[in-house]
Order: C-alpha cells, then structure tokens, then sequence
C-alpha cells in the first residue's frame, strides 16, 4: 500500500507513516464502518469500480466527510486497487448551512401565512366555544326544572366535551404549524393531511364565496413525509388559488382539490381554480425564487412548496385550465410499507 501526500493529510497522518489497511479503518466512523469494509470486499472480489461516501473522525474529533471512488486492476501477476479521495467536508457544512437557512425561511413564510389566516383560525376557534356556551346554558336549564331531564342533560354534555375536542384540535394543528422544528417524517394519507388544512381555511373559503368540491380517492396508497410540511404546500396552494378568484365576479367561484393513485407508485393531489389565470410568459417563472405576481408578494410562497416537494421526492408543476383558472399539482412517491395508515 502506498499514498500521496493528500491522502495522507485526508486521514489526518503524516505522509511519511506507512499506510495499512487498519491505520486507514482506525479514522472511519463507526456508523460508516461498514461501508468502509464493504467497498474492500467488493474490490477484493474483483468489482471493477464503486463509489462511496464516508466520514472519518479525527484525533481533535472533528468530522470529515470523504468521497471515495475505487478501480481495481487485474493482470497476470497482481491484483490490484487504486483509490482516488475527495474531501467534500467544506461542501456538505455548506450544504447543511443552506438547509438551516430554508428551514428558517420555511417556517418564517408558515408563520406569516398564519397571521394572514387570523380571521379563519379565530372564528374556526370561537365556533366551538360559542357552541360550548349554548350547550352549557342548555344544560343548566335542563337540570334546573322542577323534575331534571337528565338524558337531555347528559346529551348537552356530550356535545360540550365534544366541541372542546374540536376547539384542541384546531388549535394543535394552529401549534404544529407554528412551531419549529426539524423535519419528521411519517406515513401519511394525504386525504388526511387536506383534511386538517380544510378545517383551518373554511372561514377563508366562505368568507370568499367559494364553492369547495372534493374529488379525494378513498383508497389512497400512503406517502411518507413530514406533515406539517405537506400541510404549509396545501395552503399555500389554497390560498393562491382563493386570491387568484378574489376579483372574479362573472362566474361561480369554483375551487377543487382532488387525490388519486398516478401511475405505478405515486400519489397526486392537484388544486384547481376558476380565477383569473396566468400570463403564460410568468408561467415556467412561477415557482422561482422572489418572483411573484401580487403587488404585495414576496415571491417565497411557491418556490419553498417546490423545495418541501422536491425534498420529497416529488414533482410540483403548473398548468393552464382549458376554460378559466389555474391548476397547481405535485406527486409524492407512494410508501409501499407495511399495510396502510
């Protein structure tokens, strides 16, 4: 075994140390050992050529990220394995950095889109304890009668219990959507996930004169990704497709959303609106970063929902309705796991 004066630098040794085969494991992380040992097996046993990425830990305990790219050589003689390495320690901290920075700007535009949806989320909250209230009274006057009605007594009570339910429920998705945090994902059904937006963007809905019909398939395959995510894609989906009907007032104000299976192993949702459409030279623009077509736009809505999706493993895109509007859809990959959610 020989090395070049970078390969010995990569492993943090002096170039005139003579390399061995556990001088070089001695720096691999432990996690990563693994992929270490199989690279050498495969070269051993005459692979040709792999790649593979890994992390070294130094004496001081820093961490080193190294791509790696093996050859092996056989001849009549020898056989024999040349090893080319690449420190991309510089280029991974970059691109964690650059993933903090979306995240930070993911959840920036989450809580900015929740301040514009105070209207909905308040009236979302005060139905609930409004009907808390009614039941309460109700129920306080069915125990106050000369003989009680118990049943209608009881059944009040159960509704009470059963709207404070629904006033948590809203305010844990309100909670959830604000929060910060990692990523986390999980399987999901997306009908689900429209569901919990639904029940936050039904005062915006109505307060618009929008007509909602859902076309969402009942058996849908699940996907697994990060709900809150999924959730700020949706409304934000929704919201520009409320806005873009806003000044729409010669026809029905239509909105639909709908879920099905697409081809062998992805699930589509797709959003389609009535509005007033899109300038086709603005439509490949749309989703870049800092363009935007309201006059009080930042431009980050739809280029953050590609990221979320692309991160997924997903695709969003944009077209034009044969009649009026607009419709925005996105596939994830389908989680063929262990049965359904």
């Amino acid at each position: 075994m020989f090395w070049s004066a970078e390969g010995a630098r990569i492993f943090g040794y002096d170039p005139s140390t003579e390399p061995t085969l556990p001088l070089l494991l001695q720096r691999v992380h432990p996690d990563d050992l693994w992929l270490a040992k199989r690279s050498i097996e495969r070269t051993n046993q005459g692979e040709p050529d792999n790649a593979f990425e890994i992390r070294l830990v130094m004496p001081d305990g820093a961490v080193k990220h190294v791509y790696a790219v093996s050859h092996a050589v056989r001849d009549a003689s020898a056989r024999r394995a040349l090893r080319a390495l690449i420190d991309v320690t510089a280029a991974k901290e970059a691109e964690a950095a650059l993933h903090r920075a979306h995240a930070e700007l993911a959840h920036v535009t989450r809580v900015a889109t929740l301040g514009e949806l105070t209207a909905s989320i308040a009236h979302e909250v005060n139905q609930p304890l409004a009907a808390i209230v009614t039941n309460g009274q109700a129920c306080l006057r069915w125990l106050g009668r000369d003989v009680p009605d118990l049943d209608e007594a009881r059944g009040a009570l159960t509704r009470i219990v059963g709207d404070a339910d629904r006033a948590s429920d809203v305010l844990q998705r309100i909670r959830a959507l604000a929060k910060k945090g990692e990523p986390e994902k999980a399987r999901l059904n997306l009908n689900e996930v429209i569901d919990d937006v639904l029940l936050l963007l039904s005062r915006e809905v109505q307060s618009h004169q929008v007509s909602l019909e859902l076309d969402l398939t009942p058996d849908l395959p699940p996907v697994r990704a990060d709900r809150v995510q999924l959730q700020q894609v949706i409304i934000n989906l929704l919201v520009n497709a409320i806005q873009a009907m806003a000044p729409v007032n010669d026809r029905p104000r239509a909105l639909q959303i709908r879920s099905h299976a697409h081809d062998a192993d992805q699930v589509l949702v797709g959003v389609q609106d009535s509005g007033i459409g899109i300038d086709p030279d603005n439509q490949s623009r749309l989703f870049d970063t800092f363009f935007t077509t309201k006059p009080d736009g930042v431009g980050m809505g739809l280029s953050i929902c590609r990221s979320i999706i692309e991160a997924h493993g997903g695709e969003v895109w944009v077209s034009r309705n044969p009649g009026p509007g607009t419709t925005f859809q996105f596939t994830l990959p389908a989680h063929r796991g262990e049965g359904r959610p």
